[in-house]
């Protein structure tokens, strides 16, 4: 039901039977009459007018998107800027400043107890939001002051944890954890694997549109093949089946869709871990298939970490931990390590120099030649 305030009595004409009401609300931007007939004696006929300016959130996605930042970013970033707008009994960011960013940030430390990266986080939020949606080039920017991150060794299974960790997992959840192991992926990089990164003749893995939106190489481990050629016979006889039944597509990157209309069902474009149900694209209409959702693996690890009896808080990116950790030991070098793991510099590939023996494990305590045993 619409309704409007007029100011006056409503114009009615004899002739064309069409009775027109004016907004008096000063956000009414549309003329609304009401047409009378003998088939349709109430419609309502909207004509055309300014479209409204778009709301800051939309804005806010618009910039992320034309800036190619990934679906989890523009995600986390709109999620920050509504919880910073609420924050502040929904002003409008325009009327703030850095008096209310400091102040916000302070509640994340103080209150909610956060840790400095998810400070951090919310700050490079609104930072973006001032520079670059509500284009404010405002001196406090740069001075707001960063909360300093604290250094963290990664949590590293040993090779028997590792073992004992695989053998409580079984199908997917298998082979996914056996090649965040066994090649270094990031939980997504391996959710969202395609038929045609899998190459098997080369022994070899391309993850593509990784973090930072690069490609990389890595390997397929050997351990893997035979159970993904069988996991791969049964993802393709489920696509033959959806393609009898009218579904099949699979959502492509880019502008793909537009460039190779029936690029979508080919075989080659499929998830390698495809989601158990089929779902309606809502602007194309399309039966698709997803991939799976990352937190199947989470809950099947966290299970097998349970059962094995691991002292450990082990997560699926403890894998990947762990194997870079393997490979040094195993006198890799460090180069090497930081392009399969796909690090932009080597220093974030140096955490895992710790196991090279040199430090603490190199040094024998004074009490074991006190007591030697």
């Amino acid at each position: 039901m619409i309704v409007l305030r007029t100011a006056g009595p409503p114009d009615y004409s004899a002739e064309t039977g069409e009775l027109t009401m004016v907004a008096t609300e000063q956000a009414a931007a549309f003329r609304y009459a009401t047409v009378f007939c003998r088939k349709r004696p109430f419609s309502l006929v909207r004509e055309a007018g300014p479209p409204p300016p778009p709301r800051l959130l939309d804005r806010a996605r618009a910039a992320l998107r034309a800036r190619h930042f990934s679906r989890r970013t523009e995600e986390t970033y709109v999620a920050w800027i509504r919880r910073y707008i609420f924050f502040h009994d929904k002003r409008h960011p325009a009327e703030m400043g850095a008096p209310e960013v400091t102040r916000f940030l302070t509640s994340l430390a103080v209150d909610s107890h956060v840790a400095a990266s998810t400070q951090n986080q919310a700050l490079s939020a609104l930072l973006f939001l001032y520079r670059e949606v509500l284009e404010v080039d405002l001196p406090w920017l740069d001075g707001v002051v960063r909360a300093r991150r604290p250094e963290r060794l990664p949590v590293v299974l040993t090779r028997d944890e590792v073992r004992a960790l695989l053998r409580r997992l079984e199908g997917a959840p298998w082979l996914m954890a056996s090649l965040l192991y066994g090649a270094g992926l990031r939980v997504m990089e391996c959710c969202r694997l395609r038929i045609q990164d899998v190459d098997f003749a080369a022994n070899q893995i391309v993850v593509r549109g990784g973090k930072g939106d690069k490609d990389r190489v890595t390997m397929l481990p050997a351990v893997t093949k035979a159970g993904l050629a069988r996991h791969l016979q049964a993802v393709r006889a489920q696509h033959q089946r959806d393609l009898a039944a009218g579904a099949g597509w699979v959502e492509l990157p880019t502008a793909l869709a537009r460039k190779y209309p029936n690029a979508g069902r080919e075989w080659a474009w499929q998830w390698v871990f495809p989601a158990t149900r089929i779902y309606r694209e809502r602007l194309t209409g399309q039966l698709r298939r997803h991939y799976l959702h990352e937190s199947v693996l989470q809950r099947a690890l966290k299970r097998a970490v349970w059962q094995a009896g691991l002292a450990k808080r082990a997560s699926p990116h403890t894998l990947r931990h762990s194997f870079a950790t393997h490979l040094l030991e195993d006198g890799h070098d460090i180069r090497t390590v930081q392009e399969l793991l796909g690090h932009r510099d080597v220093t974030a590939t140096m955490i895992y120099t710790h196991v090279l023996n040199r430090g603490p494990a190199a040094v024998r305590s004074p009490a074991d030649r006190m007591f030697p045993s």
